[in-house]
């Protein structure tokens, strides 16, 4: 594999005009710099990215932590994310933390040694001491990790809201409540737990005693999340709606609830929350609150070559509207 000192040798120069046309720095004439560019060519040199990063201090990476690259709502908020990074000229390193927090930890060793100009955390643990002390350019996604450090989110507790009351509308007499997660309903910091005060907002509202069902986090098996719920059923057979926090837990109601023997939407009727595409490909038809993901993605990158490039930006939570999504399930 050549070297630098070949690329300086073969064209000529020194080791450090070549370094300066790689780093675009100091003065070189359009000759040298087209010769140099020449020779590369010439013997397929790769520069070391990490050692002109080191260089430039400056690597236009920016770090991407999120909790399950396997969930459609992460791999589609990834995508987006992706593509406006690429946009603005910077490339995503993608970490899949798997809701673990030594794993999160090392994740965060790793994207400071590889001198990321940025992170943007999914994170849904509940440790975040770790990114407090970074000094680094952070946007969080539906998390509150600290005063300074901005945070993009949907509307939550409003879609709870929109979600419960189209169940109650369709004349559900006992809307259940379905997440998946650590730190409980309650817990302020995750953002996305405002969907479980706007159910239980609109129930109370309704005069209705609020039923949840907490999923085992650690549960991978389709088939036993499955069971999980109608096990769930089966103690509260007056449930007729479920609110689920997420599509991928609504798609797991339905075929849960046929096992049960309820049909949908007559005995069962089930809506989600993100509307990402499979939403729109179950049988039938899922609905779903939508969270505008896209929008979502480029406030993101927005909010990070902010503070990149050193300007001000307000703290507190950028907040995007949701819509509900009707379709076969309701």
């Amino acid at each position: 594999m050549p070297k630098i000192d070949d690329v300086a040798k073969k064209a000529g120069v020194s080791v450090t005009t070549v370094s300066r046309v790689l780093n675009n720095r100091g003065y070189i004439s359009e000759e040298t710099r087209e010769k140099v560019y020449r020779v590369m060519k010439e013997l397929d040199y790769q520069p070391n990215e990490m050692a002109r990063a080191l260089f430039r201090k400056k690597s236009n990476m920016i770090g991407l932590i999120i909790p399950d690259v396997s969930h459609p709502f992460f791999s589609e908020m990834t995508y987006h994310l992706e593509y406006y990074a690429d946009k603005s000229g910077y490339k995503l390193l993608l970490c899949n933390s798997n809701r673990d927090v030594s794993k999160e930890s090392k994740y965060i060793d790793m994207l400071k040694k590889n001198k990321v100009d940025a992170i943007i955390t999914g994170s849904s643990v509940l440790d975040v001491q770790h990114y407090l002390n970074l000094n680094l350019p952070i946007v969080s996604l539906d998390r509150e990790v600290a005063d300074n450090i901005p945070v993009v989110s949907s509307d939550n507790e409003m879609g709870g809201r929109l979600a419960t009351q189209l169940l109650l509308d369709k004349n559900c007499s006992q809307p259940a409540f379905l997440y998946r997660g650590i730190g409980g309903p309650h817990h302020v910091a995750l953002l996305a737990n405002g969907r479980a005060q706007g159910y239980e907002a609109v129930m109370q509202h309704a005069g209705l005693e609020p039923i949840h069902l907490q999923l085992d986090a650690s549960a991978g098996d389709e088939q036993e999340i499955q069971e999980e719920i109608i096990g769930f059923l089966e103690q509260h057979p007056a449930v007729d709606g479920i609110f689920a926090s997420s599509d991928v837990i609504a798609a797991e109601a339905v075929q849960a609830s046929r096992q049960a023997g309820k049909r949908i939407p007559e005995d069962m009727r089930i809506i989600g929350y993100d509307d990402v595409k499979i939403a729109s490909l179950l049988s039938p038809r899922l609905s779903s609150i939508r969270q505008p993901i896209q929008e979502m993605a480029e406030r993101i990158i927005g909010l990070v070559l902010q503070q990149i490039q050193g300007e001000e930006i307000a703290s507190g939570t950028n907040l995007f509207p949701v819509q509900l999504i009707e379709r076969e399930t309701t």
